[in-house]
């Protein structure tokens, strides 16, 4: 498979504040771990682009792009949320992360490349229709999904999440729309607490119990996740990849390890060669250790890399 690995260095110059979790060091860790195996030069890499306007519109509203944008200070953090802060660089870095999403959707469907992994940071999950929260500013996997519904082949898309967070944010963009679907492991209870228990025949909440191991993650994603996709057969598969499940990981309470990732991404894997072409976008959400983020997202990379 041909794999593109997207990223920016103006994703650096975001920061929340010191001791954050969702920091510049996030994107540093992945990024040296990769290129010092040899995994980095199996890889395409590439600079992201900004979303344009009418992108984040598909998403967004007009007004809350603009509000977000008077809110950025010259100087020092405004807060969006208790955990959500804007400084000085924040519109143009959650620009550039909703952009690199739709940048490999083109990439892919292009037939240029067979999958792609967006590094990005703010990531966007949590970001609901007007709200930013949850380290989130614009839903930058929405923004994709709706970049690729432009196609005309394609009609169906799926949007696999296995963040230890619920991605509320994705679900609010898509509950009303049949076209995707929407898979989602998460612990609960615990943070958002929003559309967790939404009923919607296209969206599939599995929630996990603080202490789920593996093996119980496993059975699932295969109980909930394969027939959904079997009957939803999508054309493209995006993937909300947050890596904050791990066992090591400080904010969550799951026992995920890489050979957990590896498993899943090979599903995903098997599920776009029989459903969609190939045709996989992921990008990153949460993971807030950074020896664990950087060897899973390694290990996430190597299936889209060699299956």
């Amino acid at each position: 498979m041909t794999t593109t690995f997207i990223t920016h260095g103006d994703y650096l110059l975001h920061s929340m504040g010191e001791q954050h979790p969702e920091c510049p060091e996030r994107l540093g860790a992945i990024t040296s771990y990769l290129a010092s195996t040899e995994l980095g030069n199996q890889v395409t890499w590439l600079s992201a682009e900004s979303a344009t306007n009418e992108q984040l519109e598909r998403v967004h509203p007009a007004d809350y792009i603009r509000r977000l944008d008077s809110m950025q200070p010259q100087r020092g953090l405004v807060y969006a949320d208790p955990d959500t802060a804007l400084n000085p660089h924040t519109m143009h870095a959650a620009r550039l992360a909703a952009g690199a999403v739709t940048m490999a959707t083109e990439l892919v469907l292009s037939g240029k490349i067979s999958n792609a992994f967006c590094a990005v940071r703010p990531p966007g999950h949590h970001a609901e229709h007007n709200t930013a929260m949850g380290f989130c500013f614009f839903n930058n996997i929405a923004v994709g999904v709706e970049q690729a519904l432009t196609h005309y082949e394609i009609e169906r898309v799926a949007i696999l999440d296995f963040d230890v967070h619920h991605c509320n944010g994705t679900v609010d963009a898509f509950k009303d729309r049949p076209e995707v679907l929407v898979c989602s492991t998460f612990q609960h209870p615990f943070y958002p607490l929003r559309y967790y228990d939404i009923q919607r025949p296209n969206i599939v909440n599995s929630p996990l119990r603080a202490g789920t191991t593996g093996y119980q993650f496993r059975n699932v994603i295969e109980q909930d996740w394969l027939p959904a996709l079997h009957y939803h057969q999508p054309q493209m598969i995006f993937v909300s990849a947050g890596f904050d499940a791990h066992k090591a990981d400080p904010l969550g309470q799951l026992l995920l390890d890489e050979s957990d990732y590896r498993w899943v991404t090979k599903l995903i894997v098997d599920a776009a060669a029989c459903y969609a072409d190939n045709r996989i976008v992921s990008t990153l959400e949460g993971g807030y250790d950074l020896e664990a983020l950087a060897h899973s997202v390694h290990t996430h990379i190597d299936v889209l890399v060699n299956g």
